[in-house]
Formats: structure tokens, sequence, C-alpha cells
């Protein structure tokens, strides 16, 4: 019995890790660039678009299409890094856990 309290009482102390480390990977800022810096989008952990800033060179009527992929591209930037920080961040976490390969947290 004392097996079962003590491997829930690691449960719950995995579970409120896990909490922090979602709060500390919603709270990151990360910055995504493209053009050689010209166009960079700012994301949270969450993916969601926090800043947009637009060199004034690319406002050129003849550019739009060019600063629209650029757009797409930092956005892209920033939410890959994102989630190499966020992946970094669960890796710690999970460290030591006997987890299968590939499976994600949370689930």
């Amino acid at each position: 019995m004392r097996d079962i309290m003590g491997m829930m009482g690691k449960v719950k102390e995995m579970q409120a890790k896990m909490e922090k480390v979602q709060e500390e990977i919603a709270a990151l800022e990360i910055e995504g660039r493209a053009g050689g810096g010209l166009v960079t989008v700012i994301l949270n952990g969450k993916g969601e678009m926090r800043g947009l800033k637009i060199d004034p060179a690319l406002f050129k009527e003849d550019e739009v299409e060019i600063l629209e992929d650029l757009i797409v591209a930092a956005h892209k930037d920033a939410k890959d890094k994102g989630e190499a920080q966020a992946q970094e961040k669960m890796a710690a976490l999970t460290a030591g856990l006997p987890l299968p390969p590939g499976m994600k947290l949370p689930f």
C-alpha cells in the first residue's frame, strides 16, 4: 500500500511541475525574422502572434507579395523556435521517466 501512496505522491508532484512548465512555456516571447530582419514576428509560447515589425523600406506597392511572404516566413520561424523551446522544457521535466519514444506530454 505504501508503494501506491508513494506513486500517487510522485504523480501529484509531476503534475505540479507540468503545470509550472506549461505556464513558463505560455509566458515565452519568441521572435522570428525573415528577409534579413526586414520582418519580425513576436509570438507567445502558445503560438499566438503578439507583435509584428516591418521595415518601412518594404512599403512599396509592387512589393506587397514579397511582404506577405516575409510575414509568413517570420511567423513560421518564430513558431518553430517556440516549439523547440517547449520541447526542451518538457524533455527536462520528463527526463528519467520511462515514456515510450515519441510520446508527447501533456496528453
